[in-house]
């Protein structure tokens, strides 16, 4: 809870969390924690944003969601999923010229905390849970590669 009149140093750290995106992914990870203590959704219906994300996370399993608040222009500063690459290179879920895809794939990736398919761990880390890793391998993989290609071309 905020004070009511918050001296320079409480300022000063909520503008830094806030610069980092912090309360999107405490809330993402409470999800996360949410659907840990209930069990997981397997069933969930997932919108293709949410199964491309599985799909593309299937080999590493590592997800990262951050911005990039130094980008000159608003739409590349915004938050974003971070998918690592078997080849160690990470697939960015953003399109710098599209605001509604990113969120589109930030809702995705927020689908997939409230059913269980992924888990929280530290910071911006998130991974694929047991759940998650399997239900990748049913996902169309060639519908997610069509979504991917937006990303790449």
């Amino acid at each position: 809870m905020l004070e009511p009149f918050p001296n320079e140093t409480t300022l000063h750290a909520a503008w830094e969390q806030l610069g980092v995106g912090a309360p999107t992914i405490v809330a993402c990870a409470l999800l996360c924690a949410k659907a840990l203590h209930d069990g997981p959704q397997i069933d969930a219906e997932l919108s293709q944003e949410a199964e491309t994300l599985l799909w593309a996370a299937r080999q590493r399993g590592m997800i990262e969601i951050k911005g990039v608040y130094t980008a000159f222009t608003g739409p590349a500063r915004l938050l974003a999923v971070y998918v690592e690459q078997p080849d160690d290179t990470s697939l960015e879920f953003r399109c710098k010229d599209d605001v509604e895809f990113t969120v589109r794939c930030l809702e995705g990736f927020r689908q997939l905390c409230q059913h269980g398919f992924i888990w929280h761990h530290l910071f911006r880390d998130f991974s694929l849970s047991q759940f998650g890793f399997e239900r990748a391998q049913n996902v169309d993989a060639e519908q997610a590669q069509k979504l991917i290609q937006r990303l790449q071309g």
